[in-house]
């Protein structure tokens, strides 16, 4: 059985991905769930708090992705490691991506967030140390196409595995990198 504070967190992330954080209020949320506001507010003082606790275990994810990378022997497994890793973890959140990628709101708080320091890490992972213009535009196209793709409706019939193995080849051949 589901706690109040998950059964909040599944009724927000589907208004989210619905209309989106600015249009979702937390009497939604409550209706949603069929009960007071006020019952809202004992889980969560504020739909700030709401998007954090959204949010929060895929940002948290990405810390043991960079350390784990950054183990790895050659930059081109560390590459690989971090591409592996991202795709998984974009379809695993695929609702996740609509709302993390277009909402003014979780855009600010994303950016203020300390996981922005292991994004930066992960991005240098994958450009390497003083990257071409080239790698950089590369891997910021990569990366926000994985995104996109994790909130593209039309591939949400695809089953986890398909996007999964497309994903990553595409990535791979756009970074040209092995698939070893």
């Amino acid at each position: 059985m589901r706690t109040a504070r998950e059964r909040v967190l599944s009724a927000a992330l589907d208004l989210f991905a619905e209309h989106g954080v600015s249009g979702t209020s937390l009497q939604m949320i409550a209706d949603r769930m069929g009960v007071t506001k006020a019952a809202v507010y004992h889980q969560f003082p504020t739909k700030e708090e709401i998007v954090l606790a959204v949010i929060d275990p895929v940002l948290a994810s990405l810390t043991p992705i960079a350390t784990s990378a950054a183990r790895r022997r050659t930059p081109a497994s560390r590459r690989r490691h971090v591409l592996d890793a991202v795709v998984d973890l974009v379809v695993k959140h695929r609702r996740l991506s609509a709302v993390l990628s277009f909402d003014p709101v979780v855009v600010r708080l994303v950016r203020q967030h300390p996981a922005m320091t292991v994004i930066s890490e992960l991005v240098e992972l994958l450009t390497g140390p003083d990257p071409s213009p080239a790698a950089r535009v590369e891997v910021v196209m990569v990366a926000g196409g994985l995104v996109m793709a994790g909130a593209e409706s039309s591939l949400s019939d695809l089953p986890d595995e398909t996007l999964k193995t497309h994903l990553l080849k595409t990535s791979l051949r756009t970074l040209r990198l092995n698939r070893s």
